[in-house]
Parts: C-alpha cells; sequence; structure tokens
C-alpha cells in the first residue's frame, strides 16, 4: 500500500521542481546582472565601472587605481575614474542589485513541500517498535496559485534595483566631478590670495619705513598694518578650505592613508573660446533621466503588487496535505496492518482579517508611486531648465571678467606703473591698482569655477545623478581697493 501512495503524493511537487530549472542566466549569473548597469552607465558618462565579487578582485581595482592616481596630479576624468572602481558605497549598491536579483530566482523556484513522520505507540511490547506509521506530504497550493504575479512584481523589483545602481553610479560620478572642480578651484583661489599678501606685505613694510621718518602719520600704518592682518587671515582660512576640498575628493574616491598621496592642478582649465547652445535640454532630460524611470517601473510593481493583493485578500494560506496512515494490530497471534489514505485541505478562514486593510494599504502605496512619478516628472524638467540656464548665464558672466574687466585692469595697472615711473603715482596708489587687479582676477576664477560647476551640472540633469543646477555663490573674500578687504 505504501509504494503506490507515496509516487502520486510527490507527483505534484516533482513537476513543479523541474519546472524551476528554466530561471533565465540574467538572475543567476552576476556578471550578466551587472552589465545591464555597466552599460548603461558607459552610455550616460562614458567611464567604466567594475563590481569585485570576491577579495581578489577587489585587490585588483584597489591596484588599478593607484596607477591612475598615487604620485600623480589627476585630472577630472581619471578622479570619475577612480571613484567608479573603488568607492565601497558603491560597491554596495551593486550588491543590492544582485540581490533583488537573487530574489527572482527565489520567486521562480518552487516552494519546498513539507514532509512529516510520526510514529506512535513507540515500543508496544506486543507489536515491536511501534503501533502506528503516519505519513504525510504538504504542498502550498496558494504558492503555486500566485507565482506568476509574484514573479512579475519580482522582476520590476529588479530593474528598479538596477536603474537605482545606474542612478548612484551617476551620482557619484557627479560629485566627484564637482568634487575635483571645487579643490582645484580652492587652490587657484587660494594662489591669488598668496599674491594680494605679498603686495600687502610690501605695503605694510613700505607703511613701518615711512613711519619711522614721519612721512606718514600713525593712522595710515594703521591702515596697512591691518590690511595685512586681515590677508593673512583670509589666506589662513582658503588654506583650510583647499584641504578640506581636497579631503571631500579623497573619500569620494574611496582612499586613504598612503594611497591618498596625489595632487591635483593649480587652477581650472581655461574658459572655451565659445559655447554651444545645448539644444532640447528638457526633451533629452525626459527621456534619458535615470530617477524617471526608476519612479516609472516603481509604479508598476505597485501595480502588480495591488493584483497580488487582490488574489490573496481572502485566502492568504492555502495547503494541500497527503499521506497516509498505517496500524499494526495482533490478533490470534498474527500481526496485521492496515493502511489507510489521507487528505487534507488547509487553510485560514477569513473571520477577523478580511483583507480590507491590506487592501487600502495596496491602494494607497499604488497612489503614492503614481503622485511620485508626477512629481519627479515636474522636477525633472525645472532641473533641466535650471541647468540650461545656469550653463549659458555662468559662462557669459566669466566671459565678462575674461574679456572686458580683467584686461581694464590690467590696462590700469601698465598706466599706473607709467605714472609711477615719471614720478606722478606714489608707491601706495601702484599697491591699490595691484591689489585691485588680484582681486578681479579672485572674482573672474571664482566665476570661472561656477561656470564648469554648471557644466558639469548639464550632464547630471540630462541622466540623473545630481541635485541639478549648483547655486551661485560669492566666495566672500574680495579684496578690496583702499586698504581693506571687504567681508
Amino acid at each position: 500500500m505504501k509504494r503506490r501512495i507515496l509516487p502520486v503524493v510527490l507527483a505534484g511537487p516533482l513537476a513543479l521542481a523541474a519546472c524551476s530549472t528554466g530561471v533565465p542566466e540574467q538572475y543567476t549569473n552576476e556578471t550578466l546582472g551587472f552589465q545591464a548597469i555597466a552599460d548603461q552607465t558607459q552610455n550616460a558618462i562614458g567611464t567604466r565601472t567594475a563590481f569585485a565579487r570576491s577579495q581578489t578582485q577587489n585587490e585588483a581595482l584597489s591596484q588599478e587605481v593607484r596607477e591612475l592616481v598615487l604620485g600623480k596630479t589627476i585630472s577630472a576624468d581619471t578622479a570619475v575614474q577612480a571613484a567608479l572602481l573603488n568607492n565601497k558605497g558603491l560597491q554596495a549598491a551593486y550588491a543590492r542589485a544582485g540581490l533583488s536579483a537573487a530574489e527572482v530566482w527565489q520567486q521562480m523556484t518552487p516552494e519546498n513541500p513539507v514532509v512529516s513522520l510520526g510514529l506512535f505507540g513507540i515500543g508496544a511490547p506486543e507489536l515491536g517498535l511501534y503501533r502506528a506509521l503516519e505519513s504525510t506530504i504538504a504542498v502550498n497550493l496558494l504558492d503555486t496559485r500566485t507565482r506568476k504575479q509574484r514573479i512579475a512584481v519580482a522582476k520590476a523589483q529588479f530593474q528598479q534595483a538596477q536603474l537605482a545602481a545606474v542612478q548612484e553610479t551617476l551620482m557619484l560620478a557627479g560629485e566627484t566631478r564637482r568634487a575635483w572642480i571645487n579643490s582645484v578651484a580652492a587652490f587657484e583661489r587660494l594662489s591669488y590670495l598668496r599674491k594680494a599678501r605679498e603686495t600687502a606685505d610690501a605695503s605694510a613694510e613700505l607703511a613701518s619705513q615711512l613711519g619711522k621718518t614721519g612721512a606718514l602719520n600713525k593712522a595710515g600704518q594703521a591702515r596697512e598694518f591691518a590690511f595685512q592682518a586681515e590677508l593673512a587671515g583670509q589666506v589662513a582660512r582658503a588654506r583650510l578650505e583647499a584641504s578640506l576640498a581636497k579631503e571631500e575628493l579623497t573619500r569620494l574616491m574611496g582612499l586613504w592613508g598612503g594611497d591618498a598621496r596625489y595632487y591635483v592642478p593649480d587652477a581650472l582649465p581655461a574658459l572655451p573660446r565659445s559655447l554651444p547652445r545645448v539644444a532640447s535640454i528638457e526633451a533629452a532630460a525626459l527621456q534619458n533621466r535615470v530617477d524617471l524611470k526608476v519612479a516609472q517601473i516603481g509604479l508598476e510593481a505597485q501595480a502588480r503588487a495591488f493584483g497580488l493583493t487582490d488574489q490573496t485578500r481572502l485566502v492568504t494560506d492555502l495547503e494541500l496535505i497527503a499521506g497516509f496512515e498505517a496500524e499494526r494490530e495482533r490478533q490470534d497471534g498474527a500481526t496485521h496492518t492496515d493502511t489507510r489514505p489521507q487528505l487534507e485541505l488547509e487553510f485560514a478562514i477569513p473571520i477577523f482579517d478580511q483583507g480590507k486593510a491590506r487592501m487600502r494599504k495596496a491602494e494607497l502605496s499604488y497612489m503614492q508611486a503614481a503622485n511620485q512619478l508626477a512629481e519627479r516628472a515636474v522636477n525633472v524638467r525645472s532641473e533641466a531648465r535650471s541647468a540650461e540656464l545656469a550653463y549659458h548665464a555662468s559662462f557669459e558672466i566669466a566671459q565678462h571678467y575674461r574679456d572686458v574687466v580683467l584686461p581694464l585692469r590690467k590696462s590700469i595697472e601698465e598706466e599706473g606703473l607709467l605714472s609711477y615711473n615719471g614720478m606722478i603715482t606714489n608707491t601706495f596708489e601702484l599697491l591699490t591698482d595691484l591689489r585691485d587687479r588680484l582681486s578681479s582676477a579672485l572674482q573672474a576664477a571664482n566665476a570661472k569655477r561656477d561656470f564648469w560647476l554648471a557644466q558639469a551640472n548639464v550632464n547630471t540633469a540630462i541622466y540623473g545623478g545630481g541635485a541639478g543646477s549648483a547655486a551661485l555663490r560669492d566666495p566672500g573674500a574680495e579684496i578690496a581697493s583702499g586698504g581693506s578687504p571687504a567681508h
């Protein structure tokens, strides 16, 4: 009797298990699952990324980054490449995408049947080892019924996780590029302030000598000494800002210890002579923004989850239990075994929880995802327009300083030097002209920094991974004419 029952009971689970062998390789192969992320990143920013799945691969990436940056003056592209290969937070994002692929794999695999075996009347003296044998196998029927919907939800969540990893990659690339620009700009600003301090030192020394001869009163001397002291404080603050800006770049590249021995240029690249207008940036952003695609797939996942909740609203657990029971009895000196098949259906009765609360939660989750998608679309359009506006306006401002302000300051300084040689202008007026020119050069450097930041933000506005247009800020360290800096 036992031999006839067990194959029938196991036929269903074995058939389901046979279906689990057809899981697509993109969910079981980590390399293929990551390749989709790498391809989208490459198309957006043109920089390679990698996912270290073993200690050996991790060490190889670290060595590659050392060869890129150690002891070298790095460019913005090099900094971005190092960050994409070495940032551990990004590696964790790739691992999260891999976990989502494993969840699809798990949902495609049928639930294991549960087998139970019971012996009753153990040690019965007249029957030997046991009196009765009971064996059952339980199969979750609801798992089979909702498996297709659960796989669809898991696939949508996997696509969302992939795009989220792409978004984090783009965000890291954008942050690293902006950190490189800020770091180089900080050192460039420091160099201008150091030159200004040299003129302040010369002015203070001249004031001291004139004070000894009585040609300059104490108020005039104090004015020059105060300017020298305040400028020294500004230099110290600029040195700190440059160090902190470089440290932020180091952190984004994932460097520490001896690997952090690298350099950045002393000045940002010169402005381009002309600037081509970016065409249809708003349409390009709507088509390419990764965060918008994440929101769209999230809405699809919520819709599929809503359908799954509707199917399991009343019955949340349904199991089929099959087996047999064999009972032995001793009569007239002989042992007789009576075997009987068993079939049970186990489910929860929806008396108290009728699934209304779960349906409400599913409905509100769908509405939340829909509104978030609509808000994201509005924000994407606005960020694209802001990035385009900042891109062209910052170039015009920086171009104005380069083509108008700096040539005028240079002309003033040259005329002042001619007057000084002709003994028409005194030394203090000549130093004042030099300070004014350095102040304008500092403002031009800040305007150039804002342009390169705006250019970096255009790419993030189109593909995602940034906060949109960066706010133009005044460093507040201009060198004012007349002897003291403005605050």
